[in-house]
């Protein structure tokens, strides 16, 4: 039985398009069962059909609580096993986080415990980083601070601009995600108290994107 995947994305999707991409394929057992954005002009919606597309500005709702609460429940109805944040820019309040606990998934342009938030590239760039990457985490209510699943390493090359940098990140990004969401579609992953599981077994460092799905 596929997964039931709803996506959250703010942009042009391409994380999205990767998740499309490899169920077209047969690579991933899934089914994209809504996206959600809090842009309507958002590209990322435009990759679905239009009975699959949910998108309200925080503005037009009153306030974060109802347009958390909205976005809550135009997820809930569409019943998915998992919801990705593929893209999307806006931080999701505590309420939300605590509704769909251990359901939540998001990639992070970073190897996190470093550089939460925006800007990564040049602020690994500014630390003289040699190598940089991308994570895919747990949603908590911690601004990209929930327990790490897996990483996708890349180098720091001389010469690199934010730009050049944030491309090789992105060509990991996608099979970093598509690993983990493998994962969760054979029934392999769980959070547990604050803790990635794997085949019933707490781990406790990251799993490297070569052996995300051994």
């Amino acid at each position: 039985m596929p997964i039931r995947i709803a996506a959250l994305a703010s942009g042009r999707g391409s994380n999205l398009q990767a998740i499309l991409d490899a169920i077209a394929a047969g690579t991933l057992d899934a089914q994209v069962v809504g996206v959600f954005s809090d842009n309507p002009d958002a590209p990322a919606l435009l990759r679905v059909p239009e009975a699959l597309r949910w998108a309200r500005t925080p503005k037009s709702c009153g306030s974060r609580a109802a347009f958390d609460a909205a976005l809550g429940d135009a997820i809930a109805a569409a019943t998915p096993d998992w919801i990705v944040c593929a893209g999307y820019m806006r931080i999701l309040g505590p309420d939300f986080v605590q509704r769909f606990h251990g359901r939540l998934l998001n990639i992070h342009p970073a190897l996190l415990p470093k550089y939460k938030g925006l800007h990564t590239h040049q602020r690994a760039l500014d630390a003289g980083d040699r190598e940089h990457g991308a994570s895919v985490h747990f949603v908590t209510a911690e601004l990209d601070g929930g327990p790490v699943i897996a990483q996708a390493r890349v180098p720091v090359l001389p010469g690199d601009d934010a730009d050049s940098l944030a491309a090789r990140v992105l060509a990991v990004e996608h099979p970093l995600l598509l690993q983990v969401l493998r994962l969760a579609a054979a029934g392999r992953l769980a959070e547990r108290n604050g803790q990635v599981v794997l085949d019933g077994q707490a781990v406790f460092t990251p799993l490297p994107l070569e052996s995300a799905a051994t």
